[in-house]
């Protein structure tokens, strides 16, 4: 079916882009329970599965409300008010969610899934208490499977945000709608969606538009449409095809002089987030030697640390990538 969404000079006005948590957490954790292996991200998945099994997120509340295809229920993805909302405060908007509301999503998911698990009951019998679980359940899961992974996400977002700027500034809105995804294109003064299974109007869909690239979202856009809110327009951001591909192993040296020859070499082997034990076994440094390194990384600002059920995973910080950018770029001679 082809979608038209109409465009007055207040909408052109009001359209914006959003760099959003949650709209990276609904599509990721589809990925992850459709069982499929994705061409891009097959090194992710392999690496997140077992810890989604292990601590049984694969099975609670969140993982009932992304079914592996299909409807999602609008309220996982509130109307970002800024251009960065934090996780936080995507967790607050999912938390003051009205319980009609909840109930309504709710009804449209069982009519498209089938009769509702108990997780989804009790959602609907006791919306503030169960709204509670699932935002302890969201954090919990951004642990798991987003946050380790965050810096090297948020560049390709902001990066394809600055792209997609920069087009709007030189050639105007209808070159980026053009240019945004083969199923969107512009025409006069509306907006073309042609994998959309449903009708979009602009009086049913509110004012404005929200632009939001997602490393996970595809292979076609996804459309949320829940007024008073503007609508939302989540596309695959550019740039998703080397998300994952490992930084060269020539900045160890270059650092050593100044980190230590230990701290170097587990900051460049932090190429994927891993627990101490992991770290120890690649190097040949004992768990041991390894704690100790993580702790001084961690205090200087260079390494994150992330629970995920008995572990811990650490992973560089953007401090740490400038770090490692400079000497790469110092080492090649282009500083």
């Amino acid at each position: 079916m082809r979608a038209e969404l109409a465009f007055s000079v207040g909408d052109l006005a009001r359209m914006r882009f959003v760099v959003s948590p949650m709209w990276e957490v609904g599509p990721s954790m589809r990925l992850l329970r459709s069982g499929r292996e994705h061409p891009v991200h097959r090194a992710w998945t392999a690496q997140v599965r077992p810890r989604l099994t292990a601590t049984g997120l694969d099975r609670g509340l969140l993982a009932a409300l992304v079914p592996p295809s299909g409807y999602v229920p609008d309220f996982l993805n509130p109307a970002p008010a800024g251009p960065t909302p934090t996780l936080e405060e995507e967790l607050a908007a999912i938390r003051a969610t009205p319980a009609d509301r909840v109930r309504g999503e709710l009804d449209r998911l069982g009519a498209e899934q089938g009769r509702p698990g108990p997780a989804l009951r009790g959602l609907y019998d006791d919306v503030p208490r169960h709204l509670e679980r699932l935002v302890e359940e969201i954090r919990a899961y951004w642990e798991v499977a987003l946050a380790p992974y965050w810096v090297r996400i948020r560049a390709v977002l902001d990066a394809d945000v600055f792209h997609r700027a920069r087009q709007v500034a030189e050639h105007g809105a209808g070159h980026l709608f053009n240019e945004l995804h083969a199923s969107v294109s512009w025409d006069d003064s509306a907006l073309q969606l042609s994998d959309r299974s449903r009708p979009l109007s602009r009086r049913a869909a509110g004012t404005g538009l929200l632009l939001i690239p997602s490393v996970f979202t595809g292979p076609v856009p996804f459309t949320r449409v829940a007024p008073p809110d503007p609508p939302g327009l989540a596309y695959p951001a550019r740039g998703i095809g080397a998300l994952w591909e490992p930084r060269p192993a020539s900045s160890g040296g270059a650092l050593a002089a100044v980190l230590g020859r230990s701290r170097s070499l587990l900051l460049a082997e932090l190429h994927s987030p891993a627990a101490t034990t992991e770290l120890a076994r690649r190097t040949g440094l004992s768990a041991a030697g390894v704690s100790q390194c993580l702790t001084a990384l961690r205090d200087a600002g260079l390494v994150s640390a992330h629970r995920a059920g008995r572990f811990v995973l650490y992973a560089r910080t953007s401090v740490a990538e400038a770090l490692l950018d400079a000497a790469d770029a110092a080492a090649t001679g282009e500083g």
